[in-house]
């Protein structure tokens, strides 16, 4: 038997597909697989796939001939590929044209596409999952989606990214007071600042339990282009809300907050829930997706674009200290039973081994 391998592809990589991206590499490098991960020079010093033992070859997030070029030249010689996400799998298999090498995609989340591109994202689906030698979709919905594009093989993969480490604490905790939240309740949402990211239905809410004494906090961790126009919505209605931008401590953020909220139109396995599930502290979400089957009875859910619902659970939950500490112990019960990365990376094995054995015998 020669050593596999395997070559990981990135696109713009969310911070999911990025993170399981490196727990992959570390995993199947632990096992004597030959890793190298194609994906731009800022994941690679944000994610470290180096310091996991893999190959990394900066490749930006274009679909350009020297782009294309770069990830072919990389792809030489690969037992089998796997692409994270539709573009970067679109980019893939055109790099892979003429090459007989089996290409994996993991569809981690549903494509944003309305008006005229919605056409164009479905026509890019299709092409990309009829090259795949297998279609993994983190979600069952992902899954069905797949085949309805005419996927051969489309299979449910509910992966694990690793868990944040709970912060230590002290006798008070830093991160409340850096936001100045140590006498009033804080309310912690994260994600990119994007339209299907329910950030205008956070803001409505956010007007509405302003009528709180002591007024919450709402601080959102996140960089997009509706960052100038969220600020100035804002700003207007003097709302007790922080955009803080991109942040490295997430995990001592979450940790302190009362409550965090997922108001997403749609989510697949989100990292966020699992990280917040995991510290043991209450999750309003919609419900949306992934979210019921991930989450369980974990987690408070109302419906996607529901101001007046969001605001009326977060009053209650803020008024009733049981009933959040019934849900951080559902929490970390829930999330004993999702699959570990070990569970992970096994399957990802299996799936090699199924589509390489017999090319990599003798």
């Amino acid at each position: 038997m020669t050593p596999l391998r395997t070559v990981q592809v990135l696109g713009g990589g969310s911070a999911g597909s990025s993170a399981h991206v490196r727990s992959l590499a570390a995993g199947l490098v632990a096992r004597g697989v030959r890793v190298t991960v194609c994906a731009p020079a800022d994941l690679e010093r944000s994610y470290d796939f180096g310091g996991a033992g893999a190959h990394h070859v900066p490749v930006p997030r274009r679909g350009d001939p020297a782009a294309v070029a770069a990830l072919r030249a990389a792809c030489a010689g690969a037992d089998v590929v796997h692409a994270h996400g539709l573009h970067a799998a679109a980019r893939t298999a055109l790099a892979l044209g003429g090459q007989r090498v089996p290409l994996v995609v993991t569809w981690h989340t549903r494509s944003q596409g309305e008006g005229a591109r919605g056409p164009l994202l479905r026509l890019l689906e299709r092409r990309v999952v009829r090259t795949a030698a297998v279609v993994l979709g983190t979600s069952s919905e992902l899954v069905d989606q797949a085949r309805a594009r005419g996927a051969r093989d489309a299979r449910l993969a509910p992966l694990a990214v690793p868990a944040a480490r709970p912060p230590d604490d002290g006798p008070e905790n830093k991160a409340r007071a850096e936001l100045g939240a140590v006498d009033r309740p804080l309310l912690m949402a994260v994600g990119a600042l994007v339209p299907h990211q329910g950030y205008d239905t956070l803001l409505d809410a956010a007007a509405a339990w302003s009528r709180l004494d002591p007024v919450p906090l709402l601080v959102v961790a996140g960089e997009g282009r509706e960052r100038a126009r969220l600020q100035r919505r804002i700003e207007s209605a003097e709302l007790a809300v922080q955009l803080v931008g991109r942040r490295d401590d997430i995990g001592e953020l979450l940790s302190a907050a009362d409550v965090v909220l997922l108001p997403s139109r749609w989510e697949a396995r989100s990292v966020l829930a699992q990280e917040t599930l995991r510290l043991g502290v209450p999750l309003v979400a919609t419900a949306v997706g992934g979210n019921p089957d991930l989450l369980g009875d974990a987690a408070e859910f109302v419906p996607y674009g529901d101001s007046v619902a969001l605001a009326a659970t977060v009053v209650r939950l803020l008024g009733d200290a049981d009933r959040r500490k019934e849900l951080a112990a559902a929490g970390r019960a829930q999330a004993a039973t999702w699959p570990t990365e070990d569970d992970t990376i096994a399957q990802m094995l299996s799936v090699y081994d199924e589509l390489t054995q017999p090319r990599r015998v003798g």
